[in-house]
């Protein structure tokens, strides 16, 4: 069943009413989700099935909204969740900051040189 299909009171049960936890972590699309810990029995399906796909590795937030066919708001609210409970980890991407100039300029200077 598709997020359309569902429709906003199935979204509202899923998230359990929740759409933002206080103070929880700040998730964006390209944050990666890692497993932390194993699904305690009884765990949600949508909860157990973030768990299951991030076992192979950590994924995207947007890669897990497009997999679970959800908003990624409902994602977020579920992750806001698995974090609070310490079954998944969160970490940002890699920030890119800007190349050196003088190493630029050395690199330029060696195919010049080629």
């Amino acid at each position: 069943m598709s997020a359309r299909e569902a429709g906003p009171a199935r979204l509202f049960v899923i998230t359990g009413g929740r759409t933002r936890a206080a103070g929880g972590a700040a998730l964006d699309l390209v944050t990666l989700v890692a497993v932390a810990d194993e699904a305690p029995p009884g765990l949600a399906s949508e909860r157990a099935a973030i768990l299951r796909l991030c076992g192979g590795g950590p994924l995207p937030v947007a890669e897990l909204g497009a997999r679970l066919a959800l908003p990624v708001s409902v994602v977020k609210a579920l992750l806001r969740g698995l974090l609070a409970d310490g079954l998944v980890t969160a970490h940002p991407p890699a920030s890119h900051r800007p190349p050196d100039l003088e190493t630029l300029r050395q690199v330029l200077s060696g195919l010049h040189d080629l």
